[in-house]
């Protein structure tokens, strides 16, 4: 998962980027980069940690130019170096090229082998790579059937914002996995992955990048063409999005990510009522949730415990050792909220269960008398192809364990999900949604070596 935005044509365009990917911080953590084109060449700033931490004001000021990409990694396929940092930057033909991509490509380790074989010589490790010497070897007299000549040969999740020159192309896959947005500021586009970066910029949400559509940007004029397979490939646009990842003041798949997560929590209630004194939340990303559910039980909410706001998100922190770190430091119970009280505990998720078992030990550490747990989603039992970074089933808690033996493992006394079907009832449009990591239904072919690391020789 990752944050990416793109703008053209505005004399302020790497600081617009920059404030843009400070709103997309929660897409990831490990490392930021913001590119810019002064009219001859492609100047780029690019580091480990948070926007904030990584690139100063001076940096930025260096970025000259009136158009720029950014993007914000989580890193699905390749480590956490710095080689791997986006946007990459090349030159072919003259022409200055920087791309930055969210999602995962299901057919690298083909394109990889293929092109190696061919002659290509790669200095990353991921499959965005690929991209790149696709590009270069495909002709490129005509920019609109260059990219789509080779935007076709991709297969899996990819939204995509290039910077050609001054001209920015978005480019979302048939299925839809991954978020792509058109916006506009001061008369000219704007492409990001959420609408909670125009917000910041003050710039006005036009519509979704449609499925297989590329969009073709220069200022206030856009052109837009489609993938060959857009219209006949059915729509798969990743449910996780609207359950953790997108900011809740989003607006992604044609609905508000706030409205879905409280319409989440309405149907759990539903679905699996508790006694309790009051319902609480893990914050932050199970409040929205949390709230749907006692609103319809009518039940009281309270906030029970306190989050550091200085300590990143835990689950997609790289290793189980930060995260453990983590979930101690960023919470803190309020002991006079919870003591010899029976609360309901609503969450977005389960994964790896370590995390959730902490943070049980935390409340039962402040007195809590009876915890009922229910979450807003199915059990997660297969892992993700397509951009979310939990691809072996051995980190899955609900893949090795009943509901039951995962209750045991945390430590609560209740324990419930949401079901599929319950889940699927309160999404707009419940056709178009993947969930195969709840039912194991794949809407695009697997990759063959199923290791994030595979272009660094460790297959699984």
């Amino acid at each position: 998962m990752c944050g990416i935005i793109g703008i053209t044509k505005h004399k302020d365009a790497a600081k617009l980027a920059y404030l843009g990917l400070y709103a997309l911080q929660h897409r990831g953590e490990e490392a930021v980069g913001v590119a810019s084109y002064d009219g001859r060449d492609i100047n780029i700033k690019k580091a480990k940690g948070l926007v904030t931490d990584s690139i100063n004001e001076r940096d930025v000021d260096a970025l000259k130019g009136e158009t720029a990409v950014g993007h914000t990694r989580y890193s699905t396929t390749g480590s956490s170096d710095l080689k791997n940092i986006q946007p990459l930057l090349v030159k072919h033909k003259k022409r200055s090229i920087a791309i930055a991509h969210n999602g995962n490509l299901t057919n690298t380790e083909e394109l990889h082998q293929f092109l190696e074989e061919q002659g290509s010589i790669f200095q990353t490790s991921m499959d965005s790579e690929v991209i790149v010497h696709l590009l270069a070897r495909t002709k490129n007299g005509d920019l609109k059937n260059w990219f789509l000549e080779v935007l076709k040969q991709l297969k899996g999740a990819f939204s995509l914002i290039f910077m050609v020159e001054d001209t920015i192309i978005g480019c979302r896959d048939p299925w839809g996995f991954r978020p792509l947005c058109l916006g506009k500021l001061e008369g000219k586009y704007v492409l990001a992955s959420e609408t909670c970066a125009f917000d910041l910029l003050n710039a006005e949400f036009i519509r979704e990048i449609e499925p297989g559509e590329i969009v073709f940007v220069t200022g206030d004029k856009i052109e837009s063409i489609f993938l060959p397979n857009a219209k006949t490939e059915n729509k798969s646009q990743c449910i996780f999005e609207n359950i953790y990842f997108a900011r809740p003041d989003s607006n992604i798949f044609g609905d508000n990510v706030y409205q879905v997560r409280k319409r989440l929590g309405a149907k759990l209630a539903q679905e699996h009522p508790a006694k309790a004194d009051f319902v609480m939340s893990i914050p932050d990303s199970g409040n929205y949730a949390a709230t749907g559910y006692a609103q319809e039980l009518g039940l009281p909410l309270e906030i029970g415990i306190i989050r550091n706001h200085y300590i990143g998100r835990t689950f997609i922190q790289p290793t189980q050792l930060v995260r453990d770190f983590r979930v101690r430091v960023k919470l803190n119970p309020i002991r006079s909220v919870l003591e010899g009280k029976k609360i309901i505990i609503v969450e977005d998720s389960i994964v790896r269960g370590t995390t959730s078992r902490s943070r049980i030990e935390v409340l039962r550490s402040a007195g809590v008398k009876e915890i009922h747990m229910r979450i807003s989603c199915p059990p997660i039992i297969g892992p993700c192809f397509y951009g979310i970074d939990f691809p072996s089933k051995s980190e899955l808690i609900a893949f090795n364990k009943t509901i039951k033996e995962i209750a045991e493992f945390i430590k609560v006394d209740t324990l419930e999900y949401l079901s599929l079907d319950g889940m699927l009832s309160v999404m707009n449009a419940p056709k178009s949604f993947c969930h195969a990591c709840f039912s194991g239904q794949y809407p695009v072919e697997i990759p063959k070596t199923q290791s994030k690391y595979l272009l660094e020789g460790v297959k699984e």
